[in-house]
């Protein structure tokens, strides 16, 4: 099992059609696995990717 380590949340909007009817849809998190300290944790992408930078400039 993984470790959730972000505080984000979805996105929420409007699905909107040809006849402006509107919907409401949710826009999910890019939330993947990555292996941080031989433990494996939930981040989105973008801060996998901030981390993998920073700790090469290290």
């Amino acid at each position: 099992m993984a470790i959730k380590a972000t505080n984000k949340k979805p996105l929420f909007g409007n699905r909107r059609s040809h006849a402006l009817n509107a919907t409401r849809r949710k826009q999910k998190l890019n939330l993947q696995t990555v292996i941080q300290n031989g433990k494996k944790v939930l981040m989105t992408v973008r801060e996998a990717k901030k981390l993998k930078k920073t700790k090469v400039d290290e």
